[in-house]
């Protein structure tokens, strides 16, 4: 009777075992090689809080083992004998394992396969055992290697000018052959690399891009030259992908009408989908969202996931979650965006006009950057109505097919893209970087190689306006830092000259303007502008996307000169910033019974019919007396309003912002960044304490006169300021640093503006600096001409600095 009672209940277990496989999917076969590694015996005590760590990793990454199957081996760690203990773990778990890894005692790996079905799902991540039979006690990371693991894109190297001709990169029929990516977990409660233990159960992560059966060829290291001599450290897994599940999309704005959203997926662990790894264009890989319009869809593996939903910074962030079930093949998911401001609806159009399509964190293969649709979806996806996808050095070749000379025809109403230039990576660019908006043509004459362009900035800028171009410089604060203010007053310069400050360093940020500190001009930015600024050749600079007080210093010196070079917003995307498009914008006021129409846009740009800034605080209809930036007077001159006499004047614009009603951990990390780090403009840093308040400026010349604050929560307020005005000056209002007009010229009498003979002294002084920064790097044969602009420039600053009255 024991004996057939002994026998039944081994018939009982042996059935629990067989079901609980079956719970993991698994199917129990030998080996294909018959090498399948058993180890017998190993110390108890280690093998138990090894596999307990098992457990416990498994529930973690979202793959628990049955309750069953847990109890099973949960009982096989407490049996008394350690070959017992070793037998019943190694017949509970390797047949849920994917492959056994044996490292000999020379620390060679070699691979075989497991039983465990051979499946994986679409777009999604799936979870396996990796048995680790490890004689040699190692304790490196094991790491999973394979062709199939190989990136989808490259980058080349230097200038990156023809990257695909000049290097050997990712090739177009490589990319099918690359759809999985792997991930050893090795988090708590597992540890990095191996115990050294003579077994162990590891957890490997297979995600794959393609659905259907797809061969992977895999392998493991633990470390470089680990590998079996005799091949034997890969093994070939034929692998099904089943379907992902559709999710289609229906995307509404605030009005009900279809439109598009940037959308953020991610699981109960965190990782968005789908895989950055494995992405290529329209979805770029160094993103965490992808771009959807209405109607469209995302393939997701059955789960619960939260979906981030932005549309650029006049939207406001929400989440939401969803649950995709296997029940279907497709399912479909309402998102409705919420505005808490529409700029467009009151006729202020936005526009980044520094866009890449190549370079920095673009990639270079299989493609050489990406195409104008691609460009056009993240347009669309961050609410932008004008978009200027620039072209320069890298995959210059390629890129500049794509100019038009005009608007293209991928457009839309009301969200405009072009194609035009910044010279970046050409002989002038030493001296500062171009954005050249609007050309006809966009090879310099006679020219047929990048390098063959002028080696100074000024002839560049006069060919772009020759054609109708606007033109103006990019990342304006490169090259023009200032020295930090240290303890006892002095000033030095941080060992970062690109902004930030090493442990230690005691200085704090220049946070004053105008300041009277002198950069050292050794950098990208509006460096010669100190001299194109005297004679018209440079209509705008750039902000948002370097340190604002390095920009504005610049400008407001100028300004105090009487030159009228205007301000604009960008973003360098993917260079400076890489987030999205639009981080840094500008606003156009354009008529509102008129489509958005580039040309007249762009011209808006020029004339200064605008403000800049980072799109989460607006300051609309700025005007001095009525009259407002960028308006053409009786003088004709755009933005200048004469009066016969000094007097008060009444200044008027409607000012919104928004901000969460209290701070956060996030936005307490961006107040205490020093102003030279990133984000450089952003509204949070212009709140006063833990309210949710901000301050508007009045400024005149430069300074500060008067400040009125605001509720940053989303309305709209009426702002009238009132000054009284002694002499012809430059009027402007901004949130600092999140926004900033243009200014209105106010001459008096007919008198230029003359401000300050600190600032017209620190721009002669500054024409020297540029000079020895600059004149080294520019051609020989064009050092003449240079010299002769260089010299010009000076004397416009002696002679203001003997009209000027103000200090």
């Amino acid at each position: 009777m024991r004996d057939a009672t002994h026998g039944l209940n081994r018939i009982v277990r042996w059935g629990l075992f067989v079901l609980a496989c079956f719970a993991f999917e698994v199917r129990v076969v030998p080996a294909a090689d018959g090498k399948w590694p058993k180890v017998g015996r190993v110390e108890q005590q280690p093998l138990a809080a090894a596999t307990e760590r098992l457990i416990q990793a498994l529930e973690f990454v979202g793959s628990p083992m049955d309750a069953e199957t847990r109890t099973k081996l949960e009982e096989s760690l407490k049996l008394p004998s350690a070959a017992d203990c070793t037998e019943a773990v190694e017949k509970i778990l390797d047949p849920l394992c994917l492959v056994a890894v044996s490292i000999n005692p020379e620390s060679r790996v070699s691979v075989v396969e497991g039983p465990v079905k051979k499946e994986l799902v679409q777009q999604g991540w799936r979870t396996f055992l990796v048995k680790v039979h490890n004689e040699a006690g190692v304790t490196a990371p094991l790491v999973p290697e394979s062709p199939n693991l190989l990136p989808v894109y490259q980058r080349g190297k230097k200038a990156r000018e023809k990257p695909m001709t000049d290097e050997k990169l990712v090739q177009p029929s490589d990319v099918p052959n690359r759809f999985l990516d792997a991930d050893m977990f090795d988090k708590q409660p597992l540890k990095p690399g191996l115990s050294g233990l003579e077994l162990e159960y590891r957890i490997l992560q297979l995600y794959c891009r393609d659905v259907g059966r797809r061969e992977v060829s895999l392998g493991f290291n633990v470390g470089q030259g680990t590998q079996d001599l005799g091949f034997r450290s890969t093994v070939p897994l034929l692998f099904n992908s089943v379907l992902a599940v559709e999710v289609v999309l229906g995307i509404k704005d605030f009005d009900g009408t279809p439109t598009f959203a940037a959308l953020t997926f991610r699981d109960a662990r965190g990782r968005v989908y789908p895989n950055p790894s494995r992405r290529l264009a329209p979805d770029f890989f160094f993103h965490e969202q992808i771009y959807r319009g209405d109607g469209e869809s995302v393939m997701l593996p059955p789960g619960d996931y939260t979906v981030t939903v932005q549309r650029g910074p006049e939207y406001r962030v929400d989440q939401l979650p969803l649950k995709v079930t296997g029940n279907a093949v497709s399912q479909r998911q309402e998102i409705s965006l919420r505005r808490w401001i529409h700029a467009a609806k009151r006729g202020w159009i936005s526009g980044d006009h520094h866009v890449h399509a190549a370079g920095c964190s673009h990639y270079d293969s299989p493609t050489e950057g990406v195409t104008p649709g691609d460009m056009l979806r993240h347009i669309l996806g961050e609410d932008l109505n004008i978009g200027c996808v620039l072209s320069w050095g890298p995959c210059w070749y390629t890129q500049k097919r794509y100019f038009e000379g005009k608007t293209s025809a991928l457009s839309r109403p009301n969200y405009l893209m072009r194609y035009d230039v910044e010279v970046s990576g050409f002989p002038s660019s030493h001296a500062g970087h171009l954005c050249l908006l609007k050309l006809i043509e966009d090879d310099y004459p006679g020219t047929t190689l990048l390098e063959e362009w002028p080696s100074w900035t000024q002839p560049v800028l006069e060919w772009g306006q020759k054609q109708g171009g606007v033109v103006g410089y990019s990342h304006s604060g490169w090259g023009l830092a200032l020295p930090d203010v240290m303890p006892d007053g002095s000033r030095k310069f941080s060992d970062k000259p690109n902004g930030g400050a090493s442990a230690g360093w005691q200085g704090k940020a220049a946070e004053k303007l105008p300041d009277l500190a002198m950069p050292r001009f050794d950098g990208i930015g509006a460096n010669e502008f100190i001299v194109t600024a005297t004679n018209g050749t440079c209509d705008f600079i750039s902000a948002v996307d370097t340190p604002a007080i390095w920009e504005l210093n610049i400008w407001y010196h100028t300004l105090n000169c009487g030159m009228r070079t205007r301000i604009s917003g960008e973003t360098d995307f993917p260079c400076i910033y890489g987030d999205k498009v639009g981080l840094g914008r500008v606003y156009v006021k354009l008529p509102l019974d008129q489509p958005v129409d580039y040309d007249t846009w762009v011209q808006g740009v020029k004339d200064g019919r605008s403000y800049c800034g980072d799109g989460l605080s607006h300051l609309f209809d700025f005007a001095v007396n009525g009259f407002e930036a960028g308006m053409t007077g009786p003088s004709g001159k755009s933005s200048q309003l004469d009066l016969k006499e000094p007097g008060k004047v009444r200044i008027t614009c409607e000012a919104a912002a928004l901000l969460a009603e209290k701070p956060t951990p996030q936005s307490d990390a961006i107040r205490a960044k020093r102003l030279d780090e990133k984000p450089y403009w952003h509204l949070e840093r212009a709140r006063i304490g833990d309210t949710q308040i901000v301050p508007v400026e009045l400024i005149v010349n430069g300074v500060p006169v008067e400040r009125k604050t605001i509720p940053a929560d989303g309305s709209l307020q009426n702002l009238t300021f009132d000054y009284d005005l002694k002499q012809s000056s430059w009027i402007a209002l901004r949130i600092m640093p999140s926004c900033h007009t243009n200014p209105v010229f106010v001459e008096v009498a007919g008198k230029p503006v003359r401000a300050s003979r600190s600032s017209a002294d620190w721009c002669l002084k500054a024409v020297d600096v540029c000079w020895n920064a600059k004149q080294r790097a520019i051609r020989e044969k064009e050092r003449t001409s240079a010299k002769e602009a260089y010299n010009k420039a000076r004397e416009v600053y002696a002679k203001v600095l003997g009209e000027a009255t103000g200090e």
